[in-house]
């Protein structure tokens, strides 16, 4: 049975979740919060498994409480955020501090989809669910909890997607010969990504080349990430757009519900364009971008971070067979879910197989730190 603790200031929408579930026999609602503050109290109460939480709350907002809940009692939270500008930033914050998910509703009750966002939480919930013994192992700023808190005792497990990765088999990773300067690194990442992505980035630091990635989100969801991971990591970080110039030191956020292809029309001029291909299952698509990617001159390389299923896998295999590119994956263990990496390890296709820093360090390394430029200060200009 699935204990969950629903959090929202709105009635409405205390009701709107509980209609959602109890159809569900294996959910049961074990508690609500009108506040953040009291969400904090009964998740040390009720221990539920998962809780769902709303952005904007009175006496303590679903920031606080997602920030003093991974701290206390670890517990997946699932942020449920209206489709604003202002509450995108909040939940990806939210997501850097520890909550796990988030589901994308519009701001008006009137226009609420209660099926199509039922059927989406009520699978998060059973995915999450199945999670909370691992994630208190999981160092999200707090550090990793001991055995002793995971219930029952439990060992937890690795939360893998894809084929399980057998842990007394060495990792056989692709041995490929050094390639300097490449002219573009792409990058596709998913669940996980707003607390992880920050990590591998104040690591690399500025590169020589473009960076462009493919981050899992909805429309307007994008927009705020790069706007929070260009004020955390200090580097020049945008939201894509159509047509747009890939210039040296830039990381491009492709933006959600997006997918883009890079073309060069001219040697040594990259560009970005929005090409959403229907068929891709989800979107920003890696494997899109990693694709036509393989068409530019020059060398590239290619990291899969954390997320569920296989996206960027056939990508990296397209990269590597017509590229012979170094393909990064992170290290399974350190990602929230594993998926994505673990595809790119069990093909065969990685060249080397790091956690988060080692990521960055790793990038600054094979692509090149860019000198920053000085700026000077309005009074002498």
């Amino acid at each position: 049975m699935i204990k969950l603790l629903i959090s929202d200031d709105s009635a409405f929408m205390r009701i709107a979740i509980r209609k959602m579930v109890e159809g569900n026999p294996d959910i049961q609602v074990v508690g609500e919060a009108k506040t953040g503050q009291m969400c904090v109290e009964m998740c040390e109460q009720l221990r539920p498994d998962v809780i769902t939480m709303d952005v904007e709350m009175p006496v303590m907002d679903g920031l606080e409480a997602t920030r003093q809940i991974m701290a206390r009692t670890p517990t997946p939270i699932i942020m449920l955020s209206s489709l604003t500008e202002r509450n995108s930033v909040t939940t990806i914050k939210a997501l850097e501090l520890g909550a796990v998910d988030f589901i994308a509703k519009k701001s008006s009750f009137v226009q609420l989809d209660i099926v199509k966002i039922g059927e989406e939480l009520v699978e998060k919930l059973q995915f999450w669910a199945k999670k909370k013994a691992r994630l208190a192992l999981i160092n999200r700023g707090a550090g990793p909890a001991s055995l002793a808190d995971q219930p029952n005792g439990q060992t937890p497990v690795r939360p893998a997607t894809g084929a399980p990765i057998d842990p007394s088999i060495p990792v056989a990773m692709r041995k490929v010969d050094a390639q300097p300067n490449p002219g573009l690194v792409v990058l596709g990442i998913s669940t996980g990504g707003p607390a992880t992505l920050p990590q591998t980035l104040k690591a690399m630091g500025r590169l020589a080349c473009p960076m462009i990635v493919a981050q899992h989100m909805p429309p307007m969801f994008t927009s705020g990430f790069a706007l929070h991971l260009r004020s955390e990591t200090g580097l020049d970080v945008v939201e894509s757009t159509d047509g747009m110039q890939l210039k040296p030191g830039m990381v491009v956020i492709i933006k959600g519900g997006t997918d883009a292809v890079v073309r060069e029309p001219f040697p040594g001029k990259m560009m970005l364009y929005e090409r959403t291909q229907p068929d891709a299952p989800i979107h920003p698509n890696a494997d899109v971008l990693f694709r036509s990617a393989a068409s530019v001159s020059g060398n590239l390389v290619a990291v899969v971070m954390t997320g569920m299923g296989s996206d960027g896998m056939q990508g990296a295999k397209d990269l590597v067979q017509r590229k012979g590119c170094a393909v990064l994956a992170q290290e399974p263990s350190s990602c929230i879910v594993d998926g994505m990496p673990s595809s790119v390890i069990n093909a065969g296709l990685a060249s080397a197989v790091l956690n988060p820093h080692d990521l960055g360090v790793r990038l600054a390394r094979l692509a090149g730190q860019a000198p920053s430029s000085v700026k000077i200060p309005s009074f002498f200009a």
